[in-house]
C-alpha cells in the first residue's frame, strides 16, 4: 500500500494510474485538488485527516473510500506524515529570554497533555487522538530508518537524565558518539537531557576536532543541568556559535509524559511520542547494533533488562551488543553487571556482553559485532 504525503507526489501519482485505490493520502489540504479527485476513481483510497470538499468527501465515501476527519482543537496533528525537527518543536524559542518556551510547540502539546488529564485522559477522544499520533510517529520513524537498499546500523544510548553538562560521563558519551557516527553508526537516544544530549551533541561535532567541543562544553556547563532556567538558551547558543554545516543525521525519541524535560537541541529527528511505554520498548528494538549503558538511575536500570529480555527471548530477531560503561559504576554503585551476566549465563548474549570505561573500547566492540553481523533492513 503506497502512502503519500505531498501535494507533488499526488499530482504525479494521478498523472501516472489515476485511481487511488490502496493509497493512503495523509495530512494533506486537499481543497484545491477537487477537479483531480473528482476525475478519477476513490475506491480504496484511504484518506488521513485529510481537508476535502465536500463533493469529494461524499464521492470518497460513495465509492467506498475510508475517510478519517480531523480531530478539532488539537495542538498537535494526529496524522502528521514526518518526524518532528527542533526548529518545528521550537519555533518561537528566543535564547535571550529563556521564558520565550512557553510558546513553542513543544510547550503547546505539554500543557495540552496536562489539561486533558496527563497520563489518564477522560476523555476517550483524546485517548483515541493520541495513539493516532504516535501511530503517525512510528510510521514516519520506520520511513527514516528502514531502507532496504542501505539499511542503518542504528545504537542506541541510554543514560541518566539527571547527568550535568559538567560531568566527565557528559564528555565521554558525547566522544563516544562522535566516534561512532564517524564509522557510519546512527545514533538514537531517549531525547531528553544528560546522557541524551551528551550522545546528540557528540553526533553534531562528528568530522570535528576536540577543540570545537570543549567549546561547545564550555558554553553548555554554564547551566549545567535541565532545570537550569537557561539550560535550552545554551544549547541554542552551541548551535548558533558552532552550527554544523550537514549534521550527520540522529534520532531523539522523547515523551510529553516527561514533559517538564524539554527535548534537547541536537537531534536531527525527534520521534516524540505520548505514550511513554511504546517509545521506550521501540527504542530498544530498533537498536539492533547495540546498545551503550551510561551511567543512570531507575529508569536506565529498567531498559537494561528490557534490552535483556529482548535479547534472552530474541524477540526482535537479532541477539545485539548490550556495552556498559564505567565498570565500577555497573558493578558496585549499580551492580547490575554481575546479576545481567549470571542472568546471560548460557545464552547467545552472553558473549556481546562488555563492560569498560574506556571509550576506545566501547567503539571497538561496537565495531567488532558489526563486522559480523549485517544491519537489519527492517523492523
Amino acid at each position: 500500500m503506497r502512502e503519500i504525503e505531498s501535494l507533488p507526489e499526488l499530482r504525479e501519482h494521478l498523472n501516472g494510474t489515476a485511481t487511488l485505490a490502496d493509497v493512503v493520502v495523509q495530512g494533506l489540504d486537499l481543497r484545491g485538488e477537487t477537479s483531480l479527485l473528482l476525475a478519477c476513481p476513490l475506491g480504496g483510497a484511504i484518506f488521513l485527516g485529510c481537508d476535502l470538499a465536500d463533493e469529494v468527501a461524499a464521492a470518497a465515501l460513495a465509492a467506498g473510500a475510508l475517510v478519517f476527519p480531523r480531530i478539532p482543537d488539537l495542538p498537535y496533528a494526529p496524522y502528521r506524515a514526518e518526524l518532528y525537527s527542533v526548529e518545528e518543536l521550537y519555533a518561537g524559542f528566543e535564547p535571550e529570554r529563556p521564558e520565550s518556551y512557553v510558546h513553542t510547540l513543544d510547550a503547546r502539546i505539554y500543557q495540552h497533555f496536562l489539561r486533558t488529564g496527563g497520563p489518564k485522559p477522560a476523555s476517550i477522544l483524546e485517548t483515541l487522538a493520541r495513539r493516532l499520533h504516535d501511530h503517525a510517529i512510528t510510521d514516519a520513524m520506520r520511513d527514516l530508518l528502514y531502507d532496504v537498499q542501505q539499511p542503518r546500523r542504528i545504537v542506541a544510548i541510554m543514560g541518566g537524565h539527571g547527568m550535568r553538562r559538567s560531568s566527565p560521563d557528559y564528555a565521554r558519551v558525547a566522544r563516544i558518539a562522535r566516534a561512532l557516527a564517524e564509522r557510519g553508526f546512527f545514533m538514537a537516544t531517549g531525547g531528553g537531557p544528560g546522557a541524551m544530549e551528551a550522545a546528540h551533541l557528540g553526533v553534531w561535532f562528528a568530522g570535528r576536532d576536540d577543540g570545537e567541543l570543549d567549546a561547545a562544553l564550555a558554553i553548555l556547563t554554564q547551566a549545567p543541568a535541565y532545570d537550569h532556567p537557561e539550560w535550552l538558551a545554551r544549547a541554542f547558543e552551541v548551535r548558533r556559535q558552532l552550527p554544523a554545516a550537514e549534521p550527520l543525521p540522529s534520532l531523539s525519541i522523547p515523551t510529553w509524559l516527561y514533559g517538564h524535560e524539554p527535548p534537547n537541541a541536537f537531534a536531527t529527528h525527534t520521534a516524540k511520542y505520548f505514550a511513554n511505554s511504546v517509545r521506550e520498548d521501540g527504542l530498544l528494538t530498533i537498536a539492533t547494533a547495540g546498545v551503550v549503558f551510561a551511567p543512570g538511575s531507575a529508569g536506565t536500570i529498567q531498559e537494561v533488562f528490557q534490552d535483556a529480555c529482548q535479547n534472552h527471548y530474541k524477540t526482535v530477531g537479532v541477539v545485539s551488543p548490550m556495552v556498559f560503561l564505567g565498570e565500577g559504576y555497573w558493578k558496585w554503585t549499580r551492580p547490575v553487571f554481575p546479576l545481567l551476566a549470571q542472568l546471560a549465563a548460557g545464552r547467545e548474549y552472553a558473549q556481546y556482553l562488555a563492560i569498560t570505561d574506556d571509550e576506545q573500547e566501547v567503539v571497538a566492540a561496537l565495531e567488532h559485532y558489526a563486522g559480523s553481523n549485517p544491519p537489519v533492513a527492517g523492523g
